[in-house]
């Protein structure tokens, strides 16, 4: 969970440091963030893939295929990463085209191209990581993410400001400080799973088989609906802060303070969904039916829970929260109307995210595709823009389309993880 959370304390402190340069930054930084992260969310998510096939067989004890996965996944990864980061390049003349207030541009092309280069380093980091969680090892990268986050604050306060005889670099400066942070993450990786016998004792196997085409094409069946999926989802917040853009600037920066303190509680949350994935895979692998099921359900609780207690401290503090990123005050009204919505979409959120977890486990990832692009774009996004606009319900009708979306989401994917479970556990005890 505190790895997960490190991934966006990143984007949380540079958008605090931003949102008090002014407004314009900060929109600027989120239009320009929220398109971003569409291409590096697709990446995690598909680098996810190899998750499953990683802790099963670590679940059997086949060292060797363990290995064979991690080979497999390292350069498929590469090859995605590259074209994704070649699409992201592609979107850049795309930007005058979108309806933002022109002030903003200027500072979300600053961004954009820097936070570009900072998704190189942050391939091979979760191609690296991926395969610590399969085989259970999830501490090491806790600990490297909370140090370069501590980093990258450091810096953000440097170059952002221009602190210490350094150039004020502004939003630049945000997005050099998650460079070099992602650089040094990537680094002190790589160097721990050289070293650390817990790695060296797969990593010391001389893999020297040829790349299989089987492989890599059992890797894509499982690794591309994830990172479908995942792109489903984020395509549909990033095209709701457009969205928001519409209605002003400070809708824009109110729904970017929203979703970084939803994002926030959800990446805590999602660390769940990982345990879920590890621990179903690993029970699954070998052949524990009962087990895998009471961890995707745990899982499910715990989270419930968890976004349940976030969701009522964003309803209680909902007029405080906002000047912690802005001190515009129509920015600060957007934003606090939008944290009430939020409270009730974080629950529907944290089922939804657990049941994909535990379905991934499983190598159950085909069905949840679908499941994923219905709710988006058939229920979520049309509902955000016709509650909007068309029953000129403001901005807060993008949080409400949203949350009917993540709703049914949530009731199928549990569904469908109780119903595979129990045929798969009737199953075995037939046997």
């Amino acid at each position: 969970m505190i790895a997960q959370a490190g991934q966006m304390v990143v984007q949380f402190a540079d958008n605090i440091m931003v949102g008090h340069l002014g407004t314009e930054e900060l929109a600027g930084v989120s239009f320009a963030g929220n398109i971003m992260l569409i291409g590096f969310v697709f990446f995690i998510c598909f680098s996810h893939g190899a998750t499953p096939f990683i802790g099963q067989s670590f679940g059997k004890g086949n060292t060797r295929e363990v290995l064979k996965w991690f080979k497999h996944s390292h350069y498929l990864n590469m090859a995605v990463g590259g074209l994704t980061i070649l699409l992201m390049v592609l979107v850049v003349p795309f930007m005058d085209h979108m309806g933002q207030d022109p002030s903003i541009l200027v500072y979300a092309r600053e961004y954009y191209w820097i936070s570009l280069a900072s998704i190189i380093p942050a391939i091979f980091f979760f191609t690296i990581k991926n395969f610590s969680e399969g085989i259970g090892i999830t501490k090491y990268a806790m600990y490297i993410t909370l140090l370069t986050n501590l980093v990258n604050i450091f810096l953000n306060w440097l170059l952002i400001y221009g602190k210490w005889g350094l150039p004020q670099m502004g939003v630049a400066g945000a997005a050099t400080a998650t460079l070099i942070s992602r650089i040094l993450c990537l680094a002190i990786f790589s160097y721990i799973i050289g070293k650390l016998p817990v790695y060296t004792a797969f990593t010391k196997i001389k893999e020297r088989g040829k790349l299989e085409w089987s492989a890599f094409r059992q890797l894509i069946s499982t690794s591309l609906p994830i990172g479908l999926q995942g792109l489903f989802e984020v395509t549909s917040f990033s095209l709701c802060a457009i969205m928001a853009g519409w209605i002003s600037k400070e809708a824009i920066a109110g729904y970017q303070i929203t979703n970084i303190m939803c994002t926030l509680s959800f990446l805590i949350a999602e660390g769940l969904g990982v345990a879920a994935t590890i621990n179903v895979s690993h029970s699954f692998g070998q052949g524990n039916i009962a087990a895998a099921r009471k961890s995707g359900f745990a899982a499910t609780h715990l989270a419930i829970i968890f976004m349940g207690i976030a969701g009522i401290l964003y309803t209680l503090f909902r007029k405080q929260i906002p000047y912690i990123f802005t001190d515009d005050p129509a920015v600060a009204g957007f934003a606090s109307g939008m944290l009430i919505i939020a409270a009730l979409f974080q629950i529907f959120d944290a089922t939804q995210m657990a049941g994909f977890a535990a379905l991934r486990g499983l190598k159950d990832v085909k069905i949840p595709f679908l499941y994923s692009f219905a709710a988006y774009y058939i229920i979520g996004l049309p509902s955000a823009y016709a509650i909007t606009f068309m029953l000129d319900a403001g901005a807060n009708g993008i949080w409400i389309g949203l949350a009917l979306g993540l709703l049914t989401v949530a009731i199928l994917s549990q569904i469908r993880f109780g119903k595979l479970t129990s045929t798969k556990l009737c199953s075995t005890r037939e046997r």
